[in-house]
């Protein structure tokens, strides 16, 4: 997560849509970067809500604009799924070796996610908050273009993203079935990036 405090704008770091990335670019300019642990540096909106907005407003910052970035929901959950093939993570619950992704996914849409497809969700993760605590902007991973140009012009920076924290190559196929059971399961997903469009 990143706090820009003149410019009144958190940039929330969404788990696998670059957020690795806009911290290396944008740490020099940021009044604060949180980066440890991985619970409050990938800290969803109802987290930010709880720890982060009432420090800022006893310090007189009453409204800070959060932003966030959010992938399309099988790309998403194929860099998980890619991430948890590295070796470090072998003989771990959490390790997706030897899985298809298809069966990766099958594993997401059930009610109890095995370890290794215990992901969260990304609808989940900017739900917004009963008193009024929400995203505003949400881009999609895939215009980094829009949003580059959204954070140059509100921080008066230039922003030039290096590759960081890239998963490695693997086949993301997925049967018509489980991709329908996929989009039944997880519509939130998919409707939240229906939505990120219109706001870029």
């Amino acid at each position: 997560m990143l706090v820009f405090w003149k410019a009144r704008l958190v940039l929330l770091a969404v788990p696998k849509t670059g957020s690795s990335a806009y911290e290396t670019a944008l740490a020099p300019h940021a009044s604060m970067t949180v980066l440890d642990p991985p619970e409050l540096k990938h800290a969803p909106v109802y987290r930010y809500n709880r720890f982060f907005r009432p420090m800022f407003e006893k310090m007189g910052q009453d409204h800070m604009e959060l932003v966030a970035v959010i992938r399309e929901p099988v790309s998403w959950l194929g860099s998980w799924y890619r991430y948890r093939q590295r070796d470090f993570l072998d003989g771990r619950p959490t390790s997706t070796k030897g899985l298809s992704f298809d069966a990766f996914v099958q594993a997401y849409c059930t009610g109890e996610r095995p370890p290794f497809a215990n992901v969260g969700s990304q609808a989940k993760f900017v739900e917004p908050r009963p008193n009024g605590t929400e995203v505003s902007r949400l881009f999609r991973y895939e215009n980094q273009a829009g949003l580059i140009a959204f954070l140059e012009n509100r921080l008066g920076v230039p922003v030039d993203l290096p590759r960081e924290n890239v998963s490695p190559r693997g086949d993301l196929g997925l049967s018509a079935e489980t991709e329908a059971k996929l989009r039944r399961k997880c519509a939130a997903d998919f409707e939240l990036w229906d939505r990120a469009e219109e706001s870029v």
